[in-house]
């Protein structure tokens, strides 16, 4: 499936209808030490002070076997000028704050072992509260209890959220770079393949691997699998996300070996090959340093599928293995006219913007089906994450980190999609001798998309689906710069235009001459000068690659 976007740049404050998120800083009596945990607050029940430093500490009433549902549960002499910390039950959130106000409370902490959503309340009900009421994570709580015991003291804040990180400067430049080289690569392996047949040697494993052209019928098919899968995803996430987390770790390692195998093909050692034998892949009696390397990328693989959920560094090893993927992607996948780019990114972006904007209509949480796959479901028991993107860490210092987004995101598919429209303008290039004018302004029309997409989550303050503003971008783009050229028909088909390339000279014998061109004049083998000269216009190399065209019955670039 393709993942979104940017979709879910953990970087900004994802704010709802009524809920803010904030920090409850918890401390023992002497302040020694203390420990900030994440909270969602309503900011119409009472606003909080966003900084710390002006925050009232004040001390908690542990009240977690109590749910504060009726005045029978609250201890004598009340609540004053302390935070009670009940668990959430059955009854309203006024009911609870309202209980815990008239008995001289401070403030209040609901305590949910679900997703934690807004306290919410009518418009008379906000007038006649005063106190801040938030809820917190039954995990922070029990950290809380383990940590400060009973006798702790709390102080509720909010503060500001840089609106952009910089971490986002690292996921553009991963992302812009990744869809250059790999197009960039895709098309000068593809015209070495047409034009550099004759110097392959090493057997089998000097060949490349081959490639795929995309047909309508298959874009077709390959939306239908994408909208399926989400949606299963959605319906039947802890169940899947583990065969996912299999098929990227399969697809990571051979994308890694076909990343590494011009280099390790350099290293002078390790040619010889292995004995006879019957095994699977074995038996065709690989080099060793080729077996080597297929061992190393699966066990990279293996390493990232077991350590997966380690924050601290697998992060890197996932945009490692994540690049090397969607390079052999682009390298592998070809698209043959950029009829066929644009039905892919058109269609591509519809599904974009249907999952993202137009299924929250359709959920009972009111979620976008992309949105809550991508994240991950809330209420999953496996808590696990889709590897299908690369991540970076937040660089700024912001507590709310803290708040289940210390990362930022971008889905696969904002790379491969628009990547496989550049790879065709690059192809293009190469046979138009075009001086990569496709290529370059395709390239820096998915850096302008993304820095939109960027700009638009920040201003918007919600997920944004990045097909939206990146096939705009770079297909009108690449179909300006053909227009200028004056070589739409050409762009358009991705056949014809190689009927204008230059031709190499051909020798044609005279009509009624006896003598074939490999045969010399009686001159030429009496004059050694002459015959030295033959000779060297029979061994001379054959013409350069930009003058070696191709028949004027090929197809397509790609062919």
């Amino acid at each position: 499936m393709r993942d979104p976007v940017v979709l879910l740049f953990g970087t900004l404050l994802v704010r709802q209808v009524l809920g803010e998120h904030g920090m409850a800083h918890f401390s023992d009596k002497d302040k020694n030490k203390g420990k900030d945990y994440c909270i969602f607050f309503n900011s119409q029940w009472a606003r909080l002070p966003q900084d710390l430093n002006k925050a009232s500490r004040l001390q908690i009433h542990d009240l977690t076997g109590s749910v504060l549902c009726s005045s029978s549960e609250v201890p004598e002499g009340g609540f004053t000028n302390r935070v009670p910390m009940v668990l959430r039950g059955n009854c309203t959130f006024y009911e609870k704050v309202r209980l815990a106000q008239i008995n001289g409370a401070k403030g209040l902490l609901i305590v949910s072992k679900e997703k934690l959503t807004p306290p919410a309340g009518n418009k008379t009900q906000y007038e006649e509260i005063d106190i801040p009421v938030a809820l917190l994570s039954y995990s922070d709580m029990l950290d809380i209890s383990k940590t400060f015991g009973k006798g702790g003291q709390v102080a509720m804040y909010a503060p500001n959220e840089p609106v952009l990180d910089y971490n986002m400067v690292i996921i553009f430049l991963m992302a812009v770079g990744t869809v250059a080289v790999g197009s960039y690569w895709a098309g000068s392996r593809d015209i070495n393949k047409r034009y550099m047949k004759h110097k392959r040697d090493d057997g089998a494993e000097k060949q490349e691997e081959e490639t795929v052209d995309v047909t309508p019928i298959m874009i077709c098919v390959f939306v239908v699998m994408c909208c399926s899968m989400l949606v299963l995803l959605y319906y039947f996430y802890d169940q899947l996300v583990y065969v996912i987390i299999g098929i990227f770790c399969l697809a990571a390692s051979i994308g890694l070996y076909s990343c590494l195998c011009p280099l390790v093909r350099r290293i002078p050692f390790g040619k010889c090959r292995i004995p006879e034998n019957s095994l699977p892949y074995c038996h065709k009696r690989p080099q060793v340093r080729m077996l080597l390397l297929s061992v190393f990328c699966v066990s990279v693989s293996v390493v990232w599928g077991v350590f997966r959920n380690e924050d601290q560094w697998a992060w890197m090893l996932q945009d490692a293995l994540g690049i090397a993927f969607c390079l052999y992607m682009l390298k592998t996948i070809r698209l043959p006219t950029f009829k066929a780019c644009t039905l892919l990114l058109v269609v591509l972006f519809v599904y974009d913007v249907f999952f993202v904007f137009i299924t929250p209509r359709f959920t009972k949480s009111g979620e976008s089906i992309m949105v809550e796959v991508a994240a991950g479901p809330s209420n999953s028991s496996t808590h696990e994450k889709l590897p299908m993107v690369l991540k970076v860490p937040r660089l700024n210092s912001s507590p709310l980190a803290l708040c289940d987004r210390p990362f930022s995101l971008l889905g696969f598919g904002d790379i491969l999609v628009p990547g496989l429209l550049v790879a065709y303008c690059h192809r293009f290039d190469i046979v138009m001798h075009s001086s990569q004018v496709y290529f370059v302004a395709c390239t820096i029309a998915y850096g302008i998309g993304l820095l939109i997409t960027f700009v638009a989550l920040a201003m918007m303050q919600t997920g944004q689906p990045a097909l939206l503003y990146l096939v705009p971008c770079t297909l009108l783009t690449s179909l300006a710069v053909a227009l200028w050229r004056r070589e739409l028909h050409m762009f358009w088909t991705g056949s014809g235009f190689v009927k204008d390339v230059p031709q190499p000279p051909v020798a044609l014998a005279p009509i009624n001459c006896t003598q074939t061109p490999e045969q010399p004049s009686e001159e030429a083998l009496s004059n050694p000068e002459l015959q030295h000269a033959a000779v060297s216009n029979q061994t001379e190399d054959p013409p350069p690659l930009q003058e070696a065209a191709p028949p004027k019955d090929a197809g397509s670039p790609s062919e």
